[in-house]
């Protein structure tokens, strides 16, 4: 977005000042004229997937405004806390973590409020998922991970969730019936598919692929990407469209490590990850069509939703947001409809 293009290469103009006038010189950890800085970031994804693109382009882009002083350095496939993203935000809160890129919905397990990402059908598009990240909801939930000791410097949007099963296509809210399926451990899940007639089954993700192969559960929903990047076309025959959640990421930082830099470092890195923000969009856009021809290919059986089909899905939803407030707190959830103009 323009604003963020400008503000970019004002930092950058600044930085470029301030190391021809202080030279080698200049104190704090990873100042523009400070000694080289490296920054370990973690990811639960693949390096090939929209979070790791996202996170190289990250490092690239703070690479250049810092003139290679500040290295991010990326580390796919949840290597840096065994997989496990719910200890992931532990570590990141007492600084042995440097930096992660992790989902709203693990966070919501430590801040309710993250919830109301995923109400389901919430946004009607995905102008509408940027518009409530960069506006005021969206600062609210960046600064709700200040009590857990994260700096939450970015939300990046994700592609919306839709459903892959092994038993038949998902074309109307009683075709869940009696499926079981792969959800988040997150009760807000739980509420909502069991509102549709499917057995929701909490289950950590790195144990998913196993699970379907096995029969163990019949299906999983996840960002349009999950399913390439995971394999799960090997274990799974349809695909279908159903869009009921956009869940986001969150670009976040141990509060020790981001309180070591400098104003120069940490302006350099909010500027990246807002520049990333609007790279990820903008790519997972881009990636969309690749991917649904990449999963027809493989022979998975794709169905999109008719509009009045996706009116009975919004209506099922809408007769759990009652329940689902607590699991959010009412007055977030007001204000984030009325800032949507609900």
């Amino acid at each position: 977005m323009p604003k963020r293009i400008l503000a970019t290469v004002a930092v950058a103009v600044a930085l470029t000042v301030t190391t021809a006038l202080t030279g080698c010189g200049g104190g704090g950890a990873g100042g523009a004229g400070a000694a080289s800085t490296t920054v370990r970031l973690g990811l639960g994804d693949p390096a090939a997937s929209s979070m790791g693109v996202s996170a190289k382009h990250f490092a690239d882009k703070v690479a250049e405004l810092s003139d290679g002083k500040v290295k991010v350095e990326t580390f796919p496939d949840g290597t840096l806390f065994g997989g496990d993203q719910n200890a992931a935000v532990n570590l990141l809160g007492n600084g042995t973590l440097d930096s992660t890129i992790m989902s709203t919905s693990v966070y919501a397990s430590f801040e309710p409020k993250m919830n109301a990402v995923s109400l389901p059908y919430l946004f009607k598009d995905s102008e509408e998922v940027t518009k409530y990240f960069e506006g005021e909801p969206g600062k609210e939930l960046l600064g709700s991970l200040d009590k857990l000791g994260i700096k939450g410097v970015s939300m990046l949007t994700r592609t919306p969730r839709h459903t892959t099963n092994s038993v038949r296509p998902i074309t109307q809210p009683e075709d869940f019936k009696d499926l079981k399926l792969r959800v988040p451990q997150n009760d807000l899940w739980v509420k909502f598919f069991g509102s549709v007639g499917a057995n929701p089954t909490p289950m950590d993700f790195k144990e998913v692929y196993t699970a379907l192969q096995l029969g163990t559960i019949d299906g999983q929903e996840n960002p349009l990407e999950v399913p390439v990047n995971n394999k799960f076309f090997e274990v799974q025959d349809y695909l279908s469209l159903t869009g009921h959640i956009s869940d986001g990421l969150v670009l976040g930082f141990s509060k020790k490590k981001w309180d070591s830099f400098d104003e120069d470092t940490r302006k350099v890195l909010q500027e990246a990850a807002d520049e990333t923000a609007d790279f990820k969009t903008k790519y997972d856009t881009d990636e969309a069509t690749k991917i649904l021809e990449k999963l027809k290919g493989e022979g998975v059986k794709i169905n999109e939703l008719t509009p009045e089909a996706r009116e009975k899905f919004q209506a099922a939803a809408q007769k759990v947001y009652p329940e689902l407030e607590g699991k959010v707190g009412k007055e977030f959830v007001q204000s984030s409809l009325e800032f949507l103009g609900r």
